[in-house]
């Protein structure tokens, strides 16, 4: 009885293990951050379903008397549609928060924006841990511009 007792309790605990949230990282080139490290997450214990995503990017470009700075910060949810748990398809939206900072031979300005993004992708990832890959269309809008082709790629690591 005991030694059933002990192999049970290490079943459940093996199965409950392998039910938790899938997590990746990613680095995007193009997409809601330009060039962005970013963290997703399932919200439910299901490989596919509601799921969101925080990161954070940008670029400097200019010369030492004049540069401008910009970070963005995309943040969103999306829903992972798929069958064989290893390619789905990805739809979604969110906001990007951008920071600018400008400079031009010794001051300075700090501008902030925003705009939204739309998600209509393509994601590969393992059941378990391992390479993953998104290619994805991103529309983006904001005050006064609307862009419907923009996109991105962006491979990383589940586990």
């Amino acid at each position: 009885m005991k030694k059933t007792l002990v192999a049970l309790g290490c079943i459940f605990a093996l199965s409950a293990n392998a039910q938790t949230p899938a997590k990746s990282i990613f680095f995007e080139l193009g997409g809601p951050g330009v060039a962005s490290l970013n963290y997703d997450m399932r919200f439910t214990k299901s490989e596919s379903g509601i799921g969101g995503r925080i990161g954070i990017g940008g670029f400097s470009i200019g010369t030492a008397g004049e540069r401008t700075s910009t970070i963005f910060i995309p943040i969103g949810v999306n829903y992972l549609i798929g069958k064989d748990g290893k390619n789905y398809f990805e739809l979604g939206g969110g906001v990007t928060p951008v920071l600018i900072n400008d400079s031009y031979n010794g001051t300075s300005d700090n501008f902030t924006s925003t705009f939204g993004h739309l998600n209509f992708g393509y994601r590969l990832q393992p059941k378990n841990s391992g390479f993953t890959f998104r290619a994805a269309i991103n529309p983006v809008l904001g005050k006064g511009f609307f862009w419907p082709y923009y996109g991105g790629v962006s491979f990383g690591y589940k586990f």
